[in-house]
């Protein structure tokens, strides 16, 4: 290796963070390639499955087996006095789904879920979903009180 004096070493650092200027004219550049899709469930194929998921009044016992994940399903052998799922003892009268977040760089989704009880009372709570998931599942539920 040759050593530069330092004044000529500074000069080569300066000059380097110039921006090259083309000498011959400019060619354009190709296009650049569409971004690729993000990976993962979308914001409406998760609305959609918590839709399908909780229907009218809840899960039924196929969703229940094969679209919950491992985490909830023990839960729910360990709270026998609630239904993790729906944060509530009873079978709700109605059932209704909020917009979905997506939080890409989380790796999850999630939604409002406010279910209909007699007398117009409502309750609340947040269902996750994992946008890796295979099937699409519910990953978590977080009841609201």
């Amino acid at each position: 290796m040759m050593l530069k004096p330092h004044r000529l070493g500074a000069l080569l650092l300066a000059l380097s963070a110039l921006p090259a200027v083309p000498s011959a004219p400019a060619v354009a550049a190709p296009a650049a390639a569409p971004a690729a899709a993000p990976e993962g469930h979308t914001a409406d194929q998760i609305g959609r499955f918590l839709v399908r998921f909780y229907g009218e009044h809840g899960p039924s016992d196929h969703d229940r087996r094969h679209h919950v994940s491992q985490v909830l399903l023990e839960r729910q052998q360990t709270t026998a006095e609630s239904d993790v799922l729906l944060c509530a003892q009873n079978e709700p009268q109605a059932i209704a789904i909020g917009p979905v977040t997506v939080a890409q760089a989380a790796g999850v989704g999630w939604a409002t879920v406010t279910t209909h009880w007699g007398s117009d009372k409502t309750d609340t709570f947040t269902a996750y979903v994992r946008l890796d998931s295979r099937p699409i599942r519910i990953d978590d539920v977080i009841c609201a009180g």
